[in-house]
């Protein structure tokens, strides 16, 4: 094939996913999904490979392959052209019940040629609780309904039997339609505008560019592996969950040109939601290996044949049936996915030549706040604060974090406006700002989160409901590079207040009059004149802090991301009079380094 033909076809097969994005979005009426991104669009080969991985959560790219696969297994000799399947069970492929796959065939001249798949968090999913996270689940019976594959729509035609069936067992029916309809269109388009490639060049040499682009993926990603450093390099990560602890433990090898990820010794699979499947494991591990190994290679199976995983059965990354799920997403799934970023961090940063893309690790440590109840206008609202896809960057070789800088696995995720989940909910900010000091300490500062405080506001029943969940409060998350610290924790403070404690405008959590109560996991209400406080964890810092200069730690100073108080004990920067003294600093950064030394002695 000449080079111009399969150029135009690999940017072709982009352009479908970026349009089935866009649909995606325009059709959905959630803010999870059109603000936050919480969302993944991608194109499959007959065989349920991956050809072109698309953006949003990058977790689903590979879990979405073997969804199709199973399908594939599933329904031998009942692939129909203008059938559409769903999948949602997460012992079969699915991350946890709440992130349905809808996935299509696609034909072309009678034959089976391709596959598109979506994934959105869908409004409900029929599980104790409303949203989806399910922090008291016993087992997966009680995270809602699941389906290892149903055929949704049949040769062009709905099944209404069984779209009535599963809208049965949802609340707010409505919303989940139209989350279902936002990727039955999005199919549509991706299948559409694949059958006009096809139709324009022929099915053999499409075949054949598809075919190309794998391979060319899987030798050029080799090719940089043989580039990088032999060795093994290890991670661990802690989960707290009601104050019991869970470990993520994570060797990653790397020999020639290949990777192998090895979980040996994380810890056994809890009896908490926090759980995930061995296929949510993998998807983790790949969600940072794609940005961080491949930015310029097309993200497809070409991409996943030079890697191995190894999750102990039984484990924390690799649950058995029926172990709940519900919070995987936010709990070991992104532990795995934290780990991975970190090793991988490590060994670039080992190499001579690819020492700059290094990256300690980005916003760690998910808050899922899930709110549900009735909203200002009488019905049904469920939803997440989309805060925690605001993120915070980390520490990178050749620079600072960004501040509320997204996160790795997603390169697309936001948070909405304020004015869009006070439209949405019954509740009002009382701030939304940057978090000083969350970002990690280092000769490159890690990113900052934020935090925020809402109350109950125009509520028809005097307020509403929240689920939280996660990994805790106690460990820190966002590991720090080369000498650097890891960012803040996340912070969740329940703020119990009556009239007479109550503060209209509260411009901290130390100006909210009321019994503060730290929370981190289960279902609380937000009612009269409570508040309710989160602060989120900032990126990991990379190298020393004392060998930052000492001007820009004065800048941020300044600008406010950290605190004259940690300037001067964690950077060693010293101020006289509120002015930078270099003398002073000198002598103090030489008197921490000398503590240190005593302290390892």
């Amino acid at each position: 094939m000449d080079p111009i033909t399969f150029s135009i076809i690999r940017h072709r097969l982009f352009r479908v996913v970026e349009e089935a994005v866009m649909t995606l979005k325009h059709v959905s009426g959630s803010a999870i999904t059109n603000e936050g991104h919480d969302l993944m669009v991608s194109l499959y080969r007959a065989d349920g490979s991956l050809l072109m991985g698309g953006v949003g959560f990058l977790h689903h790219l590979t879990s979405a392959a073997e969804a199709c696969k199973a399908i594939i297994r599933r329904f031998a000799g009942q692939i129909h052209e203008g059938d559409l399947f769903l999948l949602n069970d997460p012992y079969t492929a699915a991350l946890h019940t709440s992130d349905i796959y809808l996935i299509a065939p696609i034909h072309y001249e009678g034959r089976l040629v391709a596959w598109s798949a979506c994934f959105v968090h869908v409004f409900d999913i029929g599980a104790m609780n409303p949203g989806g996270f399910a922090p008291d689940a016993v087992d997966i019976f009680t995270e809602g309904f699941s389906s290892p594959g149903l055929k949704l729509i049949d040769r062009g035609e709905m099944r209404q039997d069984v779209w009535d069936t599963i809208l049965n067992m949802v609340r707010g029916p409505e919303m989940v339609a139209l989350d279902l309809r936002s990727m039955i269109a999005c199919n549509n388009v991706a299948g559409e505008r694949l059958i006009a490639l096809f139709e324009k060049y022929g099915a053999e040499i499409v075949d054949d560019a598809c075919r190309m682009l794998i391979e060319q993926s899987e030798q050029r990603l080799r090719e940089r592996l043989r580039e990088l450093p032999d060795g093994q390099w290890q991670s661990r990560q802690y989960l707290e969950v009601k104050g019991e602890t869970y470990r993520v433990v994570l060797t990653m090898r790397k020999q020639g040109d290949e990777l192998v990820f090895d979980f040996t010794g994380s810890s056994p699979q809890s009896k908490y939601s926090v759980n995930c499947s061995k296929w949510a494991s993998l998807g983790g591990l790949f969600a940072p290996l794609f940005p961080l190994l491949c930015y310029d290679i097309t993200w497809n199976e070409g991409v996943i044949r030079p890697v191995r995983m190894i999750a102990p059965e039984g484990s924390i990354v690799n649950c058995a049936r029926p172990a709940p799920v519900s919070v995987a997403t936010v709990g070991a799934i992104q532990s795995v996915n934290n780990a991975a970023c970190a090793t991988i961090g490590k060994m670039l940063a080992a190499s001579e030549r690819y020492a700059e893309e290094s990256t300690a690790v980005w916003h760690a440590n998910h808050f899922a706040i899930f709110m549900f109840g009735t909203n200002q206008r009488g019905g049904l609202s469920i939803g997440i604060l989309t805060e925690t896809f605001a993120g915070a960057g980390g520490a990178r070789h050749v620079g600072d974090g960004v501040d509320i800088g997204g996160e790795i696995p997603n390169p697309i995720s936001r948070m909405a406006n304020v004015e869009t989940i006070e439209a949405t909910f019954p509740v009002r900010y009382l701030f939304r700002r940057r978090l000083k000091d969350s970002g990690g300490p280092g000769r490159h500062r890690g990113g900052t989160g934020g935090e925020m405080m809402i109350v109950a506001h125009d509520a028809p029943d005097g307020g509403i409901d929240y689920v939280v969940s996660g990994k805790g409060t106690k460990f820190p998350q966002s590991d720090g590079l080369a000498g650097g610290y890891p960012g803040a924790l996340n912070d969740y403070v329940w703020i119990h207040a009556d009239e007479s404690d109550a503060t209209a405008f509260a411009g901290s959590l130390a100006d909210m009059k009321g019994r503060h109560e730290p929370i981190s996991w289960g279902v609380y209400p937000l009612r009269g004149k409570d508040g309710l406080y989160v602060r989120w964890n900032g990126g990991g810092g990379l190298g020393d802090p004392l060998d930052r200069p000492a001007d820009q730690v004065v800048n941020d100073v300044t600008a406010g991301a950290i605190s004259t108080r940690a300037a001067e004990e964690v950077y060693g920067v010293a101020f006289k009079d509120g002015v930078l003294d270099a003398t002073l600093t000198e002598t103090r950064r030489r008197d921490l380094k000398a503590r240190r030394l005593q302290e390892v002695a």
